[in-house]
């Protein structure tokens, strides 16, 4: 029997003369445990939270400033075991969760994940963290309780292919995607099993934490990330887990307009609140005021024009919303440290086919980090309101 003693304060990667120091904006994490679940999809995304903020930057002779909070929880605190015979212990209970802004559910054996009945305890526990605004997370087998839950009624989701004809029946309110390995439905993902635990947890580090670390932690743990991510749906860079239906729609409004020029008045009388109190609302709930949000967006986009086609910058300024080039170059600098001809260079697709061919060629090269390519749209004013 093997019983890992994992604790969310320990980074291993972080060398003795550079202690971790844990960053005061860190992400809680709540990965839930349960008997029969699978091992990969419990360690994996533990993994990935934690080598966020550290690995990368243990191996360059920076001290690590961890950016997740990650624990595991049981439903009653005590050890489980896993299908193979293997015993993990828990930090806590999910009872014992006060702070919870990403919740897991790794997948589980498909006896487990297939029988009737979830535990009462676990439904009402996740409905709660839905309502507090939380990302709920379910991976393979444990999307079946999601749906159990009845967080999956009239939402895309998709699971692990095996369990599909019987999730399909069982409940049939949901829109199942045989088709997807992943789906995002607000603030539900969800995961078909170990690949998918991979891609949305690297999803989880860029949509909270930014690209830049996302491609670090990515470039770190050696892994190359697909395109699966961003083939069926956009996201909203940056915004952390809200609960605010008006915003979020708010936010989905300027994802679908980035090329036009909106105001927050315009914004404030579409939901029919006065400026002030319209944009105190915004930062509320997404952490940044309508301006700095915008902008956020406007960036975003630009990147991956940058990194997957081959537009002039001035184009690239055009589209995303800015017609002032010049302002365009300054802003893109001040949120990712590069010009956009240094950042296309150093992380765009045509840059990386070069770079392999020199290196195929027997030349000296560096390969760029693994990337993640999220589509992101929006709208901004240069005035930062």
């Amino acid at each position: 029997m093997i019983e890992p003693d994992f604790h969310a304060g320990h980074h291993p990667y972080a060398a003795p003369q550079l202690p971790p120091a844990p960053h005061q904006d860190a992400v809680d994490v709540v990965i839930v445990l349960a008997d029969a679940g699978l091992t990969l999809t419990t360690l994996i995304p533990m993994e990935i939270f934690q080598a966020a903020g550290t690995l990368w930057d243990a191996l360059h002779g920076v001290r690590p400033a961890p950016r997740f909070h990650v624990r595991l929880a049981s439903l009653s605190g005590h050890s489980v075991q896993t299908p193979y015979g293997y015993t993990l212990r828990p930090d806590c209970s999910i009872e014992d969760i006060d702070k919870a802004d990403i919740v897991v559910v790794p997948g589980a054996a498909p006896s487990r994940a297939l029988a009737a009945g979830h535990p009462p305890c676990l439904l009402s526990w996740l409905r709660l963290w839905h309502q507090q605004g939380a990302c709920l997370v379910g991976l393979g087998g444990g999307v079946a309780a999601l749906a159990e839950a009845a967080l999956l009624d009239g939402k895309e989701a998709t699971a692990h292919w095996a369990l599909m004809p019987v999730l399909m029946q069982r409940y049939p309110r949901v829109l199942w995607r045989t088709d997807y390995a992943l789906t995002e439905y607000g603030q539900i993902l969800c995961g078909t099993g170990v690949h998918a635990a991979i891609d949305l947890s690297l999803y989880l580090v860029e949509k909270f934490c930014g690209r830049e670390l996302a491609l670090r932690c990515a470039r770190a743990l050696a892994l190359n990330l697909s395109d699966t991510l961003h083939t069926n749906h956009a996201v909203r860079p940056l915004s952390r887990p809200h609960a605010d239906q008006v915003i979020r729609e708010t936010e989905d409004y300027l994802r679908r307009n980035m090329h036009r020029d909106i105001s927050a008045e315009f914004l404030a009388e579409r939901i029919d609140l006065g400026v002030r109190s319209f944009i105190r609302r915004f930062k509320a709930a997404t952490g940044h005021a309508p301006g700095a949000y915008m902008q956020l967006l406007r960036v975003a986009a630009a990147r991956e024009l940058l990194e997957n086609s081959a537009a002039a910058v001035s184009v690239v300024s055009t589209r995303v919303g800015y017609s002032d080039q010049a302002f365009f170059r300054r802003l893109f600098k001040r949120h990712t440290g590069l010009t956009p001809s240094a950042y296309r260079e150093q992380f765009g697709n045509s840059g990386k086919r070069h770079r392999a061919a020199v290196a195929d060629s027997g030349g000296a090269c560096h390969d760029p980090p693994s990337q993640l390519s999220v589509s992101a749209s929006g709208t901004a004013r240069s005035d930062g309101r």
